[in-house]
């Protein structure tokens, strides 16, 4: 057996009340001076409640059920001679159920709107209406389409826990909008404009794009809306605070400022679709004097939490963002598999050089990683110190160069014998004048000595570090010291040189 609805806490009109179905009755808030609500009001009684209406007056009809004509009424009551348009102070409608058509179009609502758990079984038309405090929609359902186009709100808005039963297009020019929790059960748009958005563990159940508009937005009229209310905003940037709990699949982000949003928690983020010009935070400039050797962190795009990690690690550098409040404390155990499905991400729009950058921050964050080996660790340091995980060639051949010289510098001093060896010739003759036989000997080279730094031996020894590099031997005769330098430096420069054209070819590629 089902349990029956509770009281208002409001004194209500309890008109209709059973005690076997239905105890409460109506939940209409009593009119003044009177024990029933505005629809069950005696029309005389009405009458006179409507006639000592005047614009602008507060009015309180929680729980009532409103027909069309009835509404009418009430909106015609309160109606501007000046404008020819409703104007209501603090209007009270908790509860509330719109039978047909709610038409509060170019309304005015000076003081705070209440609609929270309000029923709009029809239209709900609040077209070019003005909210002058809060408006409040919290778990209300809308039956029929919604249409707050041109609308205005001067406070805060809230729609936490309402419902939409069919496609919704928002544009919005706001300082921040709240998404948190919410339920998208239709395919949806929201244009913005100024706005900070938070989508923390919503879900979309169909397609939903979020977009900056960069165009002032049009009223029906064909004006464009005044933006008065954003004095002090240089540019009307669009930020995403979080997406934290969002599965991403149907997730559409165009031209939007990504730099502070958390990600980590997201769910199917390698299907997240990023059109535009979607911009991420990136690692600080220039170079930083903590200790020697001076830090520097290579330019790439980089989520907000790899931020707020690095300035929580001991010693941080400045430039690293700190955490805000409610912002968690992932770590590169978290952060690694983030950066791998936006790595999916880039790759699949054929963004290859955004690609590399988040697959720079995913090996990153495994080097970082407490529960990697040791020896793997020990492997993607050398791997970051030689060429940046292959995506840096600057650093590759910065490192062939060094290796080179190093090359050059060994074979002068040690590699390359003193002289060329001369051929000798033996030959036995029998005492009877029969053939004779010779015997060619090649010496062994000679270690050098004297001056080992001049023309001759650097150019010998260039020639043997050029072949090195291509995997060539130069024919070059060397001591045995030599020998070793040559295989030496024909494994490990041809690697050095491999790793700077995979790292040119990372960055160019499309």
């Amino acid at each position: 057996m089902s349990t029956p609805p509770a009281a208002p806490f409001w004194p209500h009109c309890a008109h209709g009340a059973d005690p076997a179905t239905d105890p409460v009755g109506c939940r209409g808030v009593h009119v003044a001076g009177h024990t029933a609500c505005l629809a069950h009001l005696a029309d005389a009684d009405r009458d006179a409640y409507l006639a000592g209406l005047t614009p602008g007056a507060s009015i309180d009809h929680r729980g009532t059920t409103f027909t069309g004509p009835l509404l009418n009424s009430l909106l015609n009551a309160l109606r501007d001679p000046a404008t020819g348009n409703p104007h209501l102070g603090a209007a009270e409608f908790e509860s509330a159920t719109f039978e047909g058509t709610a038409g509060f179009i170019s309304a005015t609502f000076g003081g705070t709107a209440g609609f929270e758990s309000a029923t709009f079984e029809g239209d709900a038309w609040f077209g070019s209406a003005t909210f002058e405090g809060h408006a409040w929609f919290r778990s209300a359902t809308f039956g029929g389409d919604a249409w707050f186009r041109s609308a205005t709100f001067e406070g805060d808005a809230e729609f936490r826990s309402a419902k939409f039963r069919g496609p919704v297009t928002l544009a919005v020019a706001a300082c921040r909008l709240e998404c948190r929790r919410t339920r998208w059960s239709s395919t949806a748009e929201i244009r913005l404009r100024y706005a900070t958005v938070d989508f923390a563990h919503a879900v979309f159940e169909y397609p939903l794009t979020v977009a900056a508009e960069p165009d002032l937005f049009v009223l029906t009229d064909g004006r464009q809306l005044a933006e008065g209310l954003f004095p002090s905003a240089p540019e009307p940037g669009v930020r995403v605070a979080s997406l934290r709990g969002v599965d991403a699949a149907h997730l559409v982000l165009a031209d939007l400022d990504l730099s502070g949003c958390l990600f980590v928690g997201t769910v199917h983020l390698d299907q997240l679709s990023l059109e535009g010009d979607c911009t991420f935070d990136t690692t600080p400039p220039a170079v930083h004097w903590r200790r020697w050797p001076p830090v520097r962190f290579t330019a790439r795009r980089v989520l907000a939490e790899e931020h707020h990690w690095r300035a929580r690690q001991p010693g941080a550098v400045r430039g690293w963002n700190v955490a805000v409040l409610g912002a968690g404390r992932a770590g590169p155990l978290q952060l690694a598999p983030v950066y791998r499905a936006l790595r999916k991400t880039f790759e699949d729009g054929k963004h290859e050089p955004g690609a590399a950058d988040f697959y720079y921050g995913e090996m990153e964050m495994r080097r970082h990683a407490d529960d990697v080996p040791r020896s793997e660790r020990g492997l993607l340091t050398a791997y970051w110190a030689l060429s940046g995980y292959g995506l840096r060639a600057s650093r590759a051949l910065a490192w062939l160069g060094a290796a080179m010289l190093l090359t050059l510098v060994l074979l002068m001093a040690f590699g390359l014998a003193q002289d060329t060896p001369k051929q000798t010739a033996t030959g036995t003759v029998p005492a009877s004048g029969g053939k004779v036989t010779f015997e060619i000997g090649k010496d062994d080279p000679q270690n050098p000595t004297g001056n080992r730094f001049t023309g001759e031996r650097f150019e010998k020894a260039l020639n043997v570090t050029l072949n090195s590099v291509v995997f060539r031997s130069s024919g070059q005769d060397l001591t045995t010291v030599g020998a070793y330098i040559e295989m030496t430096s024909r494994l490990t420069e041809p690697v050095l040189l491999g790793l700077a054209v995979l790292a040119v070819r990372n960055r160019v590629k499309r």
